[in-house]
């Protein structure tokens, strides 16, 4: 159906970086004196090798299951590409997980090997094999001796297995959906998935190349940062390990990227930290900093007109020099730009990280297109949008999945990157494919008349008020997390007379708010305080008057004073919110809004 470009398969795109990036950098991670070791092509190529052949010695063959609970470190690319280079299913999970989600996929799956980063973990999973009849033996990757990573590979160098090369069909990776409801669900992503997505980044970005690194920041248990690790590995580019989200500054400044793969929160967190540290520290630097930003701006709107502005392009050029040069270098001094998923970024943060060289992108997919959908990039993009369709992607906006009059639709994808379905879940499959291969995303969306895809909002997560009008959530809630004391917040009202807001405040600027104002009190008692509630909520509500029409913006507010996490199930893997355990945790509370 499709012509798939060359190569097909995972095996043969490793190979061939190889043998042709030899000594040059691969992955770097950082070491205990807090600086970065790296590893060459060849070196990983080698290790891979002597994996597949330990690998093959315990009987690992083809559509065989081989499962890792680990964080982005060499050995999961190691233990990746030896799985495949025997035909076999590669299965990841995350490292922060509930054990009986663990043990959920190994048995669904078919594990026959597990790798774990850790004794900690090791701890948890012990057990498994007694319980699940596929998993043979579990691989611990740190430390020596026997059932470890080392021992296995040692074993692999006296009999070595030569690599096959899957067909593009074959299954490459099984990555199980966090899911916001229900079971986690296996999505059979094959080789002809993984490099047709690969080879359509790099022809966008085809500025790029060998001489490229990047911050891995994203989980490769997500088809997300595991498209990261491909595309870049296909270039001949290298990538450091974070250590840390705590660790993310120091991090960026001795990698030193050229281009990121992110999530919107990142850089919606260092916006607001470069706001209130500008605020804290008030004086010139404020002042250079607020007159860089209205420069910046004034600056953008004259070049619309084809005009420009002598003293407006001097007050830039000396913010540029004394304020915006610095918040460059925290990034390492060379990122030419990112890109990032999971939610559109806030159209004025986009255009301030523009206004100080560090371009944001944004794009679209998910985990059942591999994950690539549409992108914006360097030379091709459009603020607002999530891009254009990838290569050999074809976008089609299906109008009878909303309500009739409207001007979007649900976006339905057709492509070499869908899916092959869902693992032993042929129902769930019928319902997400159409009956041309295609794959419903669930969201909607409209196509402009260039061919760019804008994003406007999630047909399952809609809802309508009382009086009929539509309200979608995702969009109103990230804005109001932009708000002033406000961490995380939730809207709800489906089919109620108007919207009400939970929200978790940001706890420091809180507490500075108090000791500003000489307010008594531990967090809790502030959260109880009425007045607090009523300059955080009003605080919101005129945030949102701006954007938002009147029915759009929340009446009443609930305050919570444990954040959303994984830890408390209220998020997903990717951070996006189970809203019905959220709703179903506090619907008394919310119930009491309402009376």
């Amino acid at each position: 159906m499709y012509q798939l470009d060359k190569p097909d398969n995972l095996v043969e795109l490793f190979e061939n970086s190889v043998k042709k990036f030899v000594d040059r950098p691969l992955f770097g991670t950082k070491n205990k004196s807090g600086t970065y070791d790296w590893i060459t092509y060849n070196e990983v190529g080698r290790r891979v090798d002597n994996l597949r052949g330990g690998l093959a010695q315990m009987g690992i063959g083809k559509d065989d299951a081989v499962g890792i609970i680990a964080n982005n470190r060499v050995e999961w690319a190691v233990a990746h590409f030896a799985t495949l280079g025997l035909g076999g299913r590669f299965v990841p999970m995350y490292e922060i997980e509930l054990p009986h989600i663990w043990e959920y996929i190994i048995r669904d799956s078919g594990v026959k090997v597990l790798f774990v980063s850790k004794q900690e973990i090791l701890d948890k999973v012990k057990d498994f094999p007694a319980r699940i009849p596929s998993l043979q033996k579990i691989i611990l990757i740190e430390g020596n001796g026997k059932d470890t990573i080392a021992e296995l590979e040692k074993i692999g160098v006296g009999n070595p297995v030569p690599a096959v090369h899957p067909h593009p069909d074959d299954v490459a990776v099984l990555i199980y959906t966090s899911g916001t409801t229900g079971d986690p669900k296996g999505v059979l992503l094959s080789h002809a998935n993984w490099t047709s997505n690969s080879h359509a980044r790099v022809k966008l970005y085809n500025e790029f190349n060998e001489n490229d690194r990047t911050l891995s920041l994203l989980p490769w248990a997500h088809t997300y940062g595991q498209g990261e690790l491909h595309t870049f590995l296909s270039l001949g580019a290298s990538m450091g390990f974070m250590e840390s989200p705590a660790t993310l500054v120091d991090d960026m400044a001795r990698v030193k990227p050229t281009f990121l793969l992110a999530v919107p929160r990142v850089f919606n967190r260092i916006y607001d930290a470069l706001w209130t540290k500008m605020n804290e520290e008030g004086g010139l630097a404020k002042t250079l900093f607020v007159m860089g930003v209205e420069a910046a701006k004034e600056k953008r709107e004259l070049a619309t007109q084809g005009q420009s502005s002598f003293l407006t392009n001097l007050k830039f050029a000396i913010a540029d020099k004394l304020v915006f040069k610095k918040i460059r270098e925290k990034f390492g001094g060379r990122l030419r730009g990112a890109l990032t998923a999971s939610a559109m970024m806030n159209m004025d943060i986009a255009l301030f990280f523009f206004d100080i060289g560090i371009p944001v992108y944004d794009c679209y997919g998910m985990t059942e297109t591999s994950p690539a959908i549409a992108m914006n990039a360097p030379s091709d993009y459009r603020l607002g949008s999530v891009g254009k369709a990838i290569d050999k992607v074809m976008i089609v906006i299906d109008q009878s999945a909303v309500e009739e009059g409207a001007q979007d639709g649900e976006i339905v994808v057709y492509g070499p990157n869908v899916m092959k379905g869902y693992h032993n879940k042929p129902e769930q499959t019928r319902e997400i494919m159409t009956s041309d291969s295609g794959v419903r995303t669930g969201d909607r969306g409209r196509v402009d008349e260039d061919g760019y895809l804008y994003i406007t909002g999630r047909i399952k997560e809609q809802f309508k008020l009382e009086n009929g009008k539509y309200v979608f959530p995702a969009a109103l809630e990230e804005d109001i997390c932009l708000a002033p004391y406000v961490q995380n917040a939730v809207i709800c009202g489906d089919n109620r007379p108007y919207i009400v807001c939970m929200v978790v405040p940001d706890f420091c600027t809180l507490e500075k708010y108090a000791e500003k104002h000489n307010l008594p009190g531990n967090t809790d008692e502030l959260l109880k305080r009425s007045d607090i509630q009523e300059m955080v909520g009003s605080e919101i509500q005129n945030f949102l008057k701006r954007k938002y029409a009147s029915y759009e913006i929340p009446k009443k507010f609930l305050f919570l004073k444990e954040p959303f996490s994984l830890e408390n199930g209220t998020l997903t893997q990717t951070l996006k919110l189970k809203r019905r355990v959220v709703f179903n945790k506090y619907k008394d509370r919310i119930d009491a809004l309402y009376r």
